[in-house]
């Protein structure tokens, strides 16, 4: 029998997981406030105690934004507004394309933003930085969670504070105003990076210019990228703004406003994408010329320079009965024989534009 080495125990490498230390939701609440008849109610309020003293006085709405909450404190702002999951799984998560979803009485609006990054034309570096907002829209309720430090809502709610009578329509006048906000800066990206494109557009076609083409690929990209962000947009904004939902009827005669400019962004943005395109197609072109220009100039003085080497390895063999090689004129007839030839290229190639 074959002895069996003895059997030894391996001890399997315990790896402690060490949870997250828990943040407390306030750490995620920008600003919370209870609206009574467009006017903000005074004092601070946690998203629980605003919704009690509006469900106390049987009207108005409160009004929490969030910044990049995490699961703990989406989950206890759900529990308090009686949130979808999947919503608010979305909300955590973020990188949502465009939607409007509806569960029950409330609204769920994913939208992306958009911002303009200062940038050298002529380096390859951002230039449209991307993030989101995600809108509940209740009967007394709403709760926007952005992600991106871009997003800032703080003049909307300003801006809408001070105007009573447009608050005063409720949850819906809040809606409106963060998609008027976001469709504007749209419109203001894309003006941004329009001049970029004309400036672009301007110096390719001047002559004697070194604009790097990956410059104009660059563009194209983030060009690509402010278009999937404002496009999908449409499709949510007509149903907000159709009879569908359960909105004001004023809130969504301003929304078809906010249809409208967002129809016109979008146009001006796929008429940048076509130009772009040209614009690759002529800089690729550009190049094209450029290095059969160099081809033709590195031609010209290959030629002028094969006349010298050929004389030289003519008179380079080593034969005895070769010509002029005993004459004392010989050497400096044969170097003015190669500067005239060169000369006499030099000025043929200069006068078919080949130097």
């Amino acid at each position: 029998m074959v002895a069996r080495a003895p059997f030894r125990s391996r001890r399997r490498r315990v790896i402690e997981v060490v949870p997250k230390p828990t943040v407390p939701t306030a750490r995620a609440i920008v600003d919370c406030a209870a609206y009574v008849d467009g006017a903000r109610l005074p004092g601070r309020f946690s998203p629980a105690s605003a919704l009690a003293e509006i469900r106390t006085r049987g009207t108005g709405f409160v009004w929490v934004g969030l910044f990049e909450p995490d699961e703990h404190q989406m989950s206890e702002i759900a529990d308090v507004f009686g949130l979808h999951p999947l919503a608010v799984e979305d909300a955590v998560n973020a990188h949502q394309r465009p939607k409007l979803e509806r569960y029950d009485d409330t609204l769920v609006t994913a939208m992306r933003t958009v911002a303009y990054v200062e940038h050298d034309m002529h380096i390859v570096s951002e230039i449209v930085q991307t993030g989101e907002i995600m809108v509940f829209t209740g009967p007394d309720f709403v709760v926007a969670v952005r992600h991106g430090e871009h997003t800032g809502l703080v003049r909307v709610r300003h801006r809408l504070e001070a105007d009573p009578d447009r608050l005063a329509l409720g949850p819906g006048a809040v809606l409106h105003a963060i998609t008027d906000h976001v469709v504007e800066s749209y419109h203001d990206v894309t003006s941004a990076v329009e001049y970029d494109v004309e400036s672009m557009e301007e110096e390719l076609f001047t002559p004697r210019t070194t604009l790097p083409i990956e410059a104009i690929y660059q563009l194209k990209r983030e060009i690509v990228e402010l278009r999937r962000a404002v496009r999908p947009l449409a499709g949510p904004l007509q149903t907000l703004a159709g009879p569908q939902t359960p909105l004001p009827k004023e809130v969504r005669r301003y929304l078809r406003d906010v249809t409208d400019h967002h129809s016109g962004v979008a146009e001006r943005i796929n008429d940048l994408d076509e130009t772009l395109t040209t614009l690759v197609g002529a800089a690729v072109a550009k190049i094209a010329v450029q290095q059969s220009t160099d081809m033709r100039k590195i031609s010209a003085f290959v030629a002028i320079l094969a006349v010298p080497t050929m004389i030289a390895g003519i008179y380079g063999m080593n034969f005895d009965y070769m010509p002029e090689l005993k004459q004392t004129w010989g050497y400096p007839v044969v170097l003015a024989t190669m500067a005239t030839l060169c000369a006499t290229l030099i000025v043929v190639f200069r006068r078919i534009k080949w130097l």
